[in-house]
């Protein structure tokens, strides 16, 4: 829980009477590699905080996974595009390794957002920052090179040693053989 409660204090000034209160809603949960957090078809109802390994979400067609993206140690997300409008969900969330996150009830984040004027700017922090990501990685997508692509990511080391080929593939938009071609261009 302290890894959490540094990251809150990170994002917005708190005090420690509202912390107490974040940390009552809290509860903390340990998932296996391979197991799903959240499986297509189901409404998402919980905030999660990963405080170590690793998540990524994903879905299928034509029987193939297609990983659209990844959370590791210290993010904060839900699967907003099911938990907001509380409809079904679209992606299976799939720990990549034995993953330990802290969880709040989507009930238990109303509450919060509507008692405490510090967890509504934490809450906007999050999302705003969020936001930013998906636009970039959009943005990436329309602008640059498979293997610009790749650089960017190469980044994020934590993302490329923890994730196989296929999946950083399909990150990509790209095939493995691809992948495979620019990683051996650059050498």
């Amino acid at each position: 829980m302290n890894q959490f409660v540094r990251f809150v204090k990170n994002v917005v000034a708190i005090d420690d009477q509202d912390l107490l209160l974040v940390k009552s809603k809290c509860r903390q949960k340990v998932v296996p590699k391979g197991k799903l957090l959240l499986k297509c078809g189901q409404v998402a109802n919980q905030y999660y905080f990963i405080v170590s390994g690793g998540l990524r979400f994903y879905y299928e067609t034509e029987g193939q996974e297609n990983t659209t993206w990844v959370c590791f140690k210290d993010d904060f997300f839900t699967e907003i595009s099911s938990l907001h409008p509380q409809k079904p969900t679209r992606f299976n969330i799939e720990a990549i390794e034995k993953t330990e996150l802290i969880i709040i009830d989507k009930k238990d984040m109303d509450f919060l957002y509507a008692h405490l004027s510090s967890w509504e700017e934490f809450g906007r922090k999050i999302w705003e920052g969020t936001t930013s990501r998906m636009v970039n990685q959009l943005l990436n997508f329309q602008t640059l090179t498979a293997q610009e692509r790749y650089l960017q990511f190469l980044k994020n080391s934590e993302l490329v040693q923890k994730i196989p080929v296929k999946q950083l593939a399909t990150i990509l938009g790209i095939t493995p053989n691809a992948l495979s071609r620019i990683r051996k261009n650059i050498g």
